[in-house]
């Protein structure tokens, strides 16, 4: 009898953890709940989303810069009313009119990001109609080339070419690491249910083999081999047991529905939840932390940002400066034109046409207002540099950290799992033990606490491990495993 309960205990220990639920043929693989989650899920869509919302802010951009084709016109402009007229001795007459008044032209125009001018070449045509007198007329503008060019101003388009194609890099950088941060929140979420499913496996077999101990407990107790202390504390143990057993199904359920709800997932159905795999150990590639440094600079979304950063509170200066000096606006324009009573008569006899006109505006006394707006751009600007050097520090400690601790976390793993399997063992000859007599209760209690303990720890480590390996694609964008950036702009 000794060496049966020592078969069924042992077949017990060894036996593989699974949480209650579906086969394993429905169980759900860490792999791929990721690409669930990366894919179909919600927060995988915001970062396509992202990435697509920068690409056209680009193409905006780039579209300022690239000649703008338009027609404009007011047609008809028809006007009925009493309007006031001067007569030639200064006297006021009001007098009844009708007249439509249309215009429509068609213009070429270029922005100048150098200098933030902008070129103009159209064309326009008038007509004008007397609908009293029963006339019309023709005012056409066959040609004109127009210049306008701010003097002393901020121009908007030269700091936006320094700072738009970083912030497009930027962005589909980022789609990039926001994939691989996704991959890490599902990863702890999946170990955060993996755990306690494990934990709602353990619970049921010790409910199982403590109301095996208490049968065996109270045929020995009726033949006055065990004490009413020990058989009361058997009874207590299988209620402690059936306890855990149902809060540990309740916990691995609402791990469940939040795993669920951030991977896209079904949600579990009353009591029915997908049984996770335990994933083998992730991968532990040898890493140089200075490459993988190396790596995150090539890489990340983040280095750019800084130099944005920089480019911004620069831009701010030259802002401040430019609205608030002396400023002035150069209009030149040329071109042809005549009028006539037909539309293809005001093509002939073409007469010249040119405007040149300079507006500027220069503050004499503004009692410091241009200096304490441009100090005050000045020092956000240098506080700025200071807050972009620090945040460089903290981004290369923070690669080099997470480099140095993958190797460490890999061998974690593979202590965790050796204390695991020596503590099953161990438990299976104590329990072996106390059904032959010659250990207490208290022994096996331990032992059991042992063996539960460390089932959790490898699981925990295992955990750690792949979060680690997620932690580091996302902080360097590259797969050390595979030798591979995972940017889509590795510029």
């Amino acid at each position: 009898m000794k060496f049966f309960y020592l078969f069924i205990i042992s077949v017990l220990a060894f036996a593989p953890v699974r949480a209650q639920g579906p086969t394993a043929t429905d169980s759900l693989t860490l792999a791929a709940v990721v690409a669930q989650a990366q894919g179909r899920a919600a927060v995988g869509q915001q970062a396509r989303t992202n990435r697509e919302t920068g690409y056209w802010t680009y193409r905006a951009y780039q579209a300022n810069y690239r000649p703008q084709l338009g027609l404009t016109g007011v047609l008809p402009n028809f006007n009925r009313l009493i309007a006031p007229v001067v007569q030639p001795d200064g006297t006021t007459a009001f007098q009844s009119v009708r007249y439509n008044n249309s215009t429509l032209g068609v213009a070429v125009t270029q922005n100048i990001g150098l200098t933030g001018g902008q070129v103009v070449l159209g064309s326009q045509v008038q007509r004008f109609d007397n609908f009293n007198g029963g006339t019309k007329q023709y005012n056409n503008q066959p040609f004109t080339l127009g210049l306008t060019q701010p003097i002393g101003y901020f121009n908007p388009l030269r700091w936006a070419r320094a700072v738009e194609p970083l912030r497009y890099r930027e962005s589909q950088r980022q789609f990039a690491e926001d994939r691989e941060t996704v991959a890490q929140r599902a990863t702890e979420l999946y170990f955060d249910v993996l755990v306690q499913q494990v934990n709602a496996a353990v619970a049921a077999q010790n409910a199982r083999a403590t109301a095996e101990l208490l049968r065996v407990g109270q045929e020995r107790y009726r033949l006055g081999r065990l004490s009413q202390s020990d058989l009361i504390q058997l009874e207590l143990n299988l209620l402690n047991a059936q306890q855990a057993q149902t809060q540990a199904g309740l916990d691995a359920e609402n791990a469940a529905v939040a795993l669920a709800a951030y991977a896209g997932l079904p949600g579990p159905q009353a009591g029915a939840i997908a049984a996770l795999a335990v994933p083998v150990p992730a991968p532990v590639p040898p890493v140089v932390p200075a490459e993988a440094l190396a790596q995150a600079r090539q890489h990340r979304a983040a280095p750019l940002a800084f130099q944005r950063r920089l480019l911004l509170a620069a831009r701010d200066v030259a802002y401040a400066r430019g609205t608030t000096g002396f400023q002035a606006t150069l209009l030149a324009n040329l071109g042809y034109v005549n009028q006539a009573d037909r539309l293809s008569a005001s093509y002939l006899s073409l007469q010249n046409q040119q405007q040149v006109s300079l507006a500027f505006s220069l503050p004499l006394v503004d009692w410091g207002r241009r200096q304490s707006l441009v100090r005050t751009a000045e020092l956000n600007r240098d506080q700025e540099q200071r807050n972009v050097a620090q945040d460089e520090a903290t981004f290369a400690q923070t690669v080099l950290v997470q480099a140095r601790q993958l190797g460490p976390l890999g061998q974690q793993v593979g202590l965790a799992a050796r204390a695991d399997s020596l503590a099953q063992r161990r438990y299976a000859i104590t329990r072996a033990t106390y059904e032959a007599g010659r250990l207490s209760l208290t022994d096996l209690i331990i032992a059991q606490a042992a063996k539960d303990g460390a089932r959790r720890g490898y699981i925990l480590a295992l955990r750690a491990g792949w979060v680690a390996h997620y932690r580091l694609r996302a902080l360097t964008l590259y797969d050390f495993d595979r030798q591979v950036a995972l940017s889509d702009d590795p510029s």
